[in-house]
């Protein structure tokens, strides 16, 4: 009789796409090397749902973040994820994985550091005060957009899977010592080979105001690429508007009242009524961020641009855009149920 074939536990999934998915070029730390390199986990930089980010050193002095997971339950999907779909890439734009720790009870990501963290709390006008800085300026905000959506553009076309985010949004967005931006945090993203018209996704993903509406409703249309396009588009608006779009414990009426004011501005042509807007040329890239991001939140994903469009748009300026239809109210409510749907790309 043969023997019955057996299920294959976390750690034995993650061996397997290791070795079978051309991830053994990267590092593999032990968990006596994280705990070295962090020196016993001294300066903690960030924290979020998954855990904890350090500050570490490596022996040849080189600064890195170490990501160290908390959530160790499943059979690690989301740090597969991470490891296999950023293993993938190779852009200016996306942060650099140098290497990682996993076994059963330890899961570590060791990053690129950068030196001025996330860039939420650079766009957060309540933060100015707190951490001792001024607005960044419109040049400024304008590049980092451009940047991220350039990003976006080789996860979606330039790499030989496609790459989709699923958790686009300011947290998730690094910055280095000159500003320049990063995209981070691929634990939700999904790899869709070019070949390949669907997949199965289980249940929402994402962070409630960035998520697309036909991510937690299958009524809105096909999950793809454009999913990732909502979520830049919310995060740019974040950007602009120098505070959240969606207020916590909001009902589900009011969450996206910041898009639907500076829409309602740009039709009666009025002023922005934007903070630090000092000349013509600040109020150009205001409004040209603004009116690209309300295409990429409209509701039916056929009407959003691809990322490729989004860039060209960005830098084409206001004199070829049209402000685009009022997006209908879209956020999720924060008990949407766990569904399975299918994903068109």
């Amino acid at each position: 009789m043969a023997p019955r074939s057996r299920k294959m536990n976390g750690f034995d999934k993650f061996e397997t796409v290791f070795e079978n998915d051309g991830m053994s070029f990267l590092r593999r730390y032990s968990y006596v090397e994280i705990k070295r390199m962090t020196n016993s986990f001294k300066e903690k930089l960030s924290q979020g749902g998954y855990g904890f980010v350090y500050k570490g050193n490596l022996p040849n002095g080189r600064l890195v973040a170490v990501k160290i997971l908390s959530k160790l339950s499943g059979d690690g999907e989301e740090f597969i994820n991470e490891v296999n779909s950023i293993s993938r890439t190779s852009h200016v734009n996306i942060v650099h994985l140098l290497g990682f720790c996993f076994h059963k009870t330890r899961r570590a990501l060791v990053y690129e550091f950068m030196a001025n963290g996330s860039l939420d709390k650079f766009i957060n006008e309540e933060n100015y005060r707190k951490l001792s800085h001024c607005h960044l300026g419109w040049d400024t905000l304008y590049q980092i957009s451009l940047v991220i959506a350039q990003g976006l553009e080789y996860l979606h076309r330039g790499c030989n899977s496609r790459i989709l985010h699923f958790d686009i949004k300011p947290h998730n967005i690094l910055l280095d010592e000159n500003d320049h931006p990063k995209i981070s945090d691929f634990g939700l993203a999904k790899i869709c080979h070019q070949d390949e018209s669907t997949i199965s996704l289980f249940g929402a993903r994402g962070t409630v105001g960035f998520i697309a509406p036909e991510v937690f409703c299958r009524n809105f249309g096909g999950i793809s690429h454009k999913s990732d396009v909502y979520s830049f588009g919310m995060t740019v608006l974040e950007m602009v508007g120098g505070r959240k779009n969606i207020v916590a414990g909001a009902n589900q009426t009011s969450e996206v009242y910041f898009p639907h004011w500076i829409h309602k501005r740009l039709e009666l042509q009025e002023e922005l009524g934007l903070q630090n807007i000092l000349n013509e040329g600040d109020n150009e890239k205001a409004r040209n961020m603004i009116i690209v991001s309300l295409w990429c939140i409209q509701t039916n994903p056929s009407n959003r641009p691809a990322m490729s469009e989004v860039v060209d748009k960005l830098r084409g300026g206001i004199a070829c855009l049209q402000v685009p239809p009022k997006p209908y109210l879209s956020s999720p409510s924060r008990s949407s149920p766990t569904t399975s749907m299918s994903m068109i790309v």
